[in-house]
C-alpha cells in the first residue's frame, strides 16, 4: 500500500534524528572521536592476521590520542590495494579473521592497477553499523531539503545485488544494491525500476528500459552517482520518445531492443498500459520538439549525483534540464571503499562521520616528499588540498584513495571535504579510475600487436570532451590514419585491463580516446619546457597519465605538422 509521503516522512525522520545527534555529537570534537574510532577498529580486529602482523595490543596500550596517533602510523604503513590483495585472497578461499575479525559479508569489485580487480570487503559491522546508519541519516536529510522527495516515484540508479561468487562461496557485488534492497519497504515499492535492469547487458537496450519505466511515472526523486548517467538517459529519451509513447500506451516493452526473455518477464507486471499518461507525453512532444526532464517530470524535488571534480560538466548540463523548483544535491565522496560522509547542504561540501572512520590527509605539497607528514582530521586548513588515507570497519588500514579533496567549512567543529580529482598518475572522468600503469601496459601490448614501436608517449583527461588524449612518438613516420588505429588496440586493450574503463565506454559515458601524433625528439623538448617552467632537473619525474591543463598545453606545441 502506497502510504503518503507525510506520514512516511515521520517514520524517514523518527529513524535518522538519532544518527544525525551522534553524528552531530561526534563532529564537535573530532580528535577525540577520531581516536576512539581508531580504537575501536583495532580492539575488533587485534587478534586477526592483519592485527598480529601490525602490533595492534601494542598500539591501543597508548594512554592519549597522539601517541595513539603516532604508534598506528609507526606500527601501519599507509599503502594501496595491492599491499591488501594477500590477504583478501585468504579470506576469499574462506579463511576468517585475516583482515576482520570472521569473515566479510559480500565484496565490492572496482579497478585496480593490474589486471585484476579489486576486491573490497565489506563486513557484517560495516554494512549493519555503518552504511544502514548513514542511509537513516541521509534520507532524514532528503526530508530536510526537499520534504516532497517521496511524492512520487523514486527513480535510484543501482548496481546488481550479487555479480558473482568469491572461492568460498560468498558473494561480490553493489553496495548500493544491497543497501537499497535493506531499505523499508514502504520506500522500495516507490522504485520505478527494479534491479534486473541493470542486468541487461545492451546498453542502448538498458537505458530504453530504465527511462521507458521510469517516464511512466510523475518521479519525485532521481539519484545517479555519475550525472553522464543521467545525460544518458536523456539522450536516448532525444532519440525513442515515441517508442516510449507506444510502449506505454499498449503496455509493453518494445522488441525492437535486446532484453534477456526472463527479464522481460520479470518485467510483466510493471508494463501497465497507461494511455492517459501516453496522451501526455504525445502532447510534450507537440509542444517541446526535444522534451527534457522539467517537461515530463515537473514534480521532481530533488536529484542527487556527483557535481564535483570531473563530473562539474556533466552535473551543469543536467541543471539545465531540470524544473527551477528541484533541488540538485551533490551526492557526496564514496567509493567502493568507503562511504566516507554525506552531503547535508546545498555545498559540495561532504560532512565526514568521525565517529565511522579514521581518516589521515598528506597535504598537496608534501606528496613527493620521501617521508610526507600525515596529518589527522582535526588538522584540516580550509582552502588547503590533501590526498585522503581512510581507516574502516571492513579491513581497510591507512589505505590511500589517491583522491585529491580540499577542505571546506567546518560542521559544528569537523572540517568538510569534497573531492578535486585523483592524484596524478590516477585519474578519472567518469568514475573509471584509469591508473598510469594500466595507459602503460595498453601502449606495450598494442606496440606488441602492431610492431609499431613508440619513443614515447603521454595522455591527457579530457572532462570536456568526456575523454582521454593520447599523444605518440613513433620510432618511423606514421600517418594519422594508423595512429588511431594504435589507439583503437589500447582502448580494446584498456577494456580489457580495467572493467570501470570497459563499462563507461560500452555505456558511451566515456568516449574514444583522441590520438595524437608528435613530433621526434618531443620528450626532450617536453622535459626542457618543464624545466624552463621551474622544474628541477635531479628531481624531474615524468607521469605518463594525468590531468594537468598547463602540460597539456606544453604537449600540443609538439604535435607533428606532418
Amino acid at each position: 500500500m502506497n502510504l503518503p509521503y507525510w506520514l512516511i516522512n515521520i517514520g524517514v525522520w523518527a529513524k535518522g534524528a538519532p544518527e544525525r545527534a551522534k553524528l552531530e555529537w561526534a563532529s564537535r570534537n573530532p580528535k577525540r572521536s577520531s581516536a576512539r574510532t581508531l580504537r575501536r577498529i583495532l580492539k575488533a580486529n587485534k587478534d586477526t592476521v592483519y592485527g598480529r602482523e601490525h602490533h595492534f595490543r601494542l598500539i591501543l596500550k597508548a594512554k592519549d590520542p597522539d601517541r595513539l596517533f603516532r604508534l598506528y602510523e609507526k606500527c601501519v604503513n599507509a599503502d594501496q590495494y595491492e599491499a591488501f590483495r594477500p590477504y583478501v585472497d585468504r579470506h576469499k578461499k574462506g579463511e576468517p579473521n585475516v583482515l576482520i575479525k570472521g569473515k566479510p559479508l559480500m565484496y565490492a569489485t572496482t579497478s585496480g592497477t593490474t589486471s585484476q580487480p579489486k576486491w573490497i570487503p565489506i563486513s557484517v559491522p560495516y554494512m549493519n553499523k555503518v552504511y544502514n546508519a548513514m542511509s537513516h541519516v541521509w534520507l532524514d536529510n532528503f526530508r530536510r531539503n526537499a520534504p516532497k522527495f517521496l511524492s512520487g516515484g523514486l527513480m535510484v540508479s543501482v548496481g546488481r545485488v550479487v555479480e558473482g561468487y568469491a572461492e568460498d562461496g560468498t558473494i561480490f557485488g553493489s553496495v548500493s544494491g544491497v543497501t537499497a534492497k535493506q531499505l523499508p519497504s514502504f520506500i522500495r515499492e516507490r522504485f520505478v525500476t527494479p534491479p534486473c535492469v541493470y542486468e541487461i547487458k545492451d546498453y542502448t537496450a538498458r537505458y530504453y528500459t530504465i527511462m521507458r519505466l521510469a517516464i511512466a511515472h510523475d518521479v519525485s526523486y532521481f539519484v545517479a552517482p555519475n550525472p553522464s548517467t543521467v545525460l544518458e538517459l536523456v539522450h536516448n529519451c532525444d532519440e525513442y520518445f515515441d517508442e516510449y509513447i507506444t510502449d506505454i500506451e499498449n503496455g509493453t516493452l518494445s522488441d525492437k531492443f535486446d532484453v534477456a526473455d526472463e527479464i522481460r518477464k520479470e518485467l510483466e507486471p510493471m508494463l501497465k498500459a497507461d494511455p492517459k499518461r501516453a496522451a501526455f507525453l504525445r502532447s510534450l512532444k507537440e509542444k517541446y520538439e526535444h522534451p527534457q526532464i522539467k517537461h515530463f517530470w515537473p514534480n521532481l524535488a530533488m536529484i542527487s549525483s556527483w557535481k564535483c571534480g570531473n563530473t562539474a560538466l556533466a552535473a551543469e548540463k543536467v541543471q539545465a534540464n531540470l524544473p527551477e523548483s528541484t533541488f540538485y544535491q551533490e551526492l557526496g565522496y564514496f567509493a567502493s571503499e568507503c562511504r566516507f560522509g554525506l552531503v547535508l547542504d546545498h555545498s559540495i561540501n561532504t560532512v565526514l562521520f568521525p565517529n565511522f572512520h579514521y581518516y589521515e590527509f598528506v597535504e598537496q605539497s608534501e606528496l613527493e616528499k620521501e617521508n610526507p607528514r600525515f596529518l589527522r582530521l582535526h588538522e584540516l586548513e580550509e582552502g588547503n588540498r590533501y590526498c585522503i588515507y581512510v581507516t574502516t570497519m571492513s579491513g581497510l588500514y591507512r589505505y590511500n584513495m589517491n583522491d585529491l579533496v580540499e577542505a571546506g567549512p567546518k560542521f559544528k567543529g569537523t572540517p568538510t571535504i569534497h573531492m578535486v580529482q585523483k592524484v596524478n598518475g590516477i585519474v578519472s572522468i567518469t568514475g573509471e579510475k584509469l591508473y598510469e600503469k594500466q595507459f602503460v601496459d595498453a601502449v606495450h601490448m598494442a606496440e606488441a600487436e602492431t610492431g609499431m614501436k613508440v619513443n614515447f608517449f603521454i595522455g591527457f583527461a579530457n572532462p570536456e570532451e568526456s575523454n582521454y588524449d593520447f599523444y605518440y612518438e613513433f620510432e618511423d613516420k606514421v600517418r594519422r590514419r594508423k595512429a588511431a588505429e594504435f589507439t583503437e588496440i589500447v582502448d580494446k586493450h584498456l577494456k580489457e585491463i580495467n572493467i570501470e574503463y570497459e563499462s563507461k565506454r560500452d555505456s558511451l559515458r566515456l568516449h574514444m580516446p583522441a590520438t595524437h601524433v608528435l613530433r621526434r625528439n618531443a620528450y626532450d623538448l617536453f622535459k626542457k619546457m618543464n624545466l624552463e617552467k621551474g622544474a628541477k632537473d635531479g628531481q624531474f619525474k615524468l607521469v605518463l597519465l594525468l590531468q594537468d591543463k598547463v602540460r597539456q598545453k606544453m604537449i600540443q606545441k609538439l604535435i607533428s605538422e606532418d
